[in-house]
């Protein structure tokens, strides 16, 4: 896409051994932890706290495969959940007291880096006058009123707690204003896990295998149209074909990794919904308020009729949204007779934390994100152009492809070698970087992170990849 060019940096050349090794006169990184994981070791034994290993023995007692949020499982990488204790800046400690360098960023609300002073100040002056109350608040004025004024195509907003929740009411939402039923979706997008639209998801769908068709109903099932990610001919045969309410999307697919609209793609969605009278919803619950100050749709240009907000609104705490002109948004209850009720919706504390994240996200803010991502993206590709790989990005997001082809949908994504990724994520892990457990995911860049902890991780895939690449594997 032209225009949204900040000029790359220089190349980074990161020079290995053949082991994987760099070629350097300090100790490498691997010893460094490993000296590391002892000493955690030795504290948490003197302490008597139990270890990761027997803390997920409990937790699989009590929780479904031992953690709330599936995503969250490791097994996909062969290895047991990594117990968090806590954060700070870009970094996550675990349980045992090891540090690593973070590009997860809870799958996305932590653009400002964890503990920030100020958002923890705002959450504080929010507690001290109540955590919950289940009635209007002012804050929660100030944040509709903030969101209008950084994405054009939204007037008004209705607050849940979840993008889960958000996206299901777009959906009862658009089929109220249409009079029609049929969802349109694309293939490996997740919205969420409503019944209606669960099909092809991606995510942690896709990182577990998970069917998804498994408890929902047939006729919900049967109420929503699988397409693939940028292809016209399929999206205009289902809007010849069926009556359809709307058409969901990521406008910029995150879920199968990041993989970019192509060229003229979003354009051609507003056309065809626009022509076809159904409704257009973009998923913002990632894009929204990280690649633009106004999400995707300021970055491409392109308003939808409806917009899902998440992660980001809430400043790492849970809150989401769904946005729109007036006309529509006032179709809900109690303005009009579309029911959504949320008992902590606009929960104060999520409404403060999401209000004073907003607010230090200024041009300069995405200024900034942009270069750090521009370089991170320039050292990664000159790795992958080394070991037969690929890389996607957008404003502060990353995915490293184990494919030797772009990935331009869900099918090309699943066609990547997931058990390279795999050795990839554990020998990172080593090396201190945290991403996330799954080709599916994107890295999340954070305004936390600097110059120098970008060179750390790109020296840090240069070994793990030197280490892992089966091209260079000897004896």
């Amino acid at each position: 896409m032209s225009g949204l060019s900040r000029g790359a940096p220089d190349k980074v050349k990161i020079k290995v051994r053949g082991d994987g090794s760099p070629l350097a006169t300090t100790q490498s990184e691997v010893d460094h932890q490993e000296e590391e994981r002892a000493k955690a070791e030795a504290a948490r034994s003197a302490a008597g706290r139990a270890s990761n290993t027997e803390l997920f023995e409990r937790a699989r007692q009590v929780l479904p495969g031992g953690v709330n949020s599936p995503v969250r499982a490791m097994r996909q990488v062969g290895l047991d959940p990594v117990f968090i204790e806590s954060a700070e800046g870009s970094e996550v400690i675990d349980r045992d007291g090891r540090r690593y360098l973070d590009w997860v960023g809870s799958w996305g609300p932590m653009i400002l880096g964890h503990t920030d002073p100020e958002i923890l100040e705002a959450i504080d002056a929010a507690a001290a006058r109540g955590t919950s109350f289940g009635a209007a608040t002012e804050a929660e004025v100030e944040l509709g009123e903030e969101v209008a004024s950084r994405i054009p195509s939204v007037e008004m907003i209705r607050m849940t707690s979840s993008g889960t929740e958000a996206a299901m009411t777009a959906a009862r939402l658009a089929r109220a204003v249409t009079g029609r039923e049929v969802l349109v979706k694309f293939a490996g997008a997740y919205h969420g896990h409503s019944d209606g639209l669960l099909a092809e998801a991606g995510s942690g769908v896709a990182t577990h295998g998970v069917p998804s068709g498994p408890g929902i109903p047939a006729a919900q099932a049967a109420g929503t149209v699988v397409v693939p990610w940028n292809d016209r001919e399929a999206v205009s045969e289902a809007l010849r074909t069926h009556d359809v309410a709307a058409v969901f999307a990521e406008p910029v697919a995150a879920n199968m990794g990041v993989v970019p609209p192509e060229e003229g793609y979003l354009e051609f969605l507003r056309a065809a919904t626009s022509e076809a009278g159904s409704l257009l919803v973009f998923d913002e619950v990632i894009t929204g308020f990280r690649v633009a100050r106004g999400g995707a749709q300021e970055l491409y240009g392109i308003n939808p009729d409806l917009t899902v907000m998440g992660k980001i609104i809430g400043g790492g705490l849970p809150a989401a949204a769904v946005g729109g002109p007036r006309e529509l948004m006032e179709r809900l209850s109690p303005a009009g007779d579309v029911y959504q009720a949320g008992t902590l919706s606009g929960n104060p504390l999520a409404v403060a934390a999401g209000l004073a994240t907003l607010r230090r996200l200024d041009h300069e803010a995405y200024e900034r994100l942009g270069a750090l991502t521009d370089r991170l993206v320039a050292g990664l590709t000159n790795l992958a152009d080394e070991h037969n790989l690929t890389v996607a990005s957008a404003p502060g997001l990353v995915t490293l492809f184990f494919s030797a082809l772009p990935v331009k949908d869900f099918a090309g994504a699943m066609g990547t070698d997931r058990d390279r990724h795999a050795a990839f994520y554990r020998a990172m892990l080593e090396r201190g970087i945290w991403l996330p457990p799954s080709q599916f995911e994107a890295w999340f860049v954070s305004l936390a992170q600097d110059e120098i902890q970008i060179d750390r991780t790109l020296m840090a895939a240069a070994e793990a990849l030197a280490a892992t690449d089966p091209a260079r594997k000897i004896g």
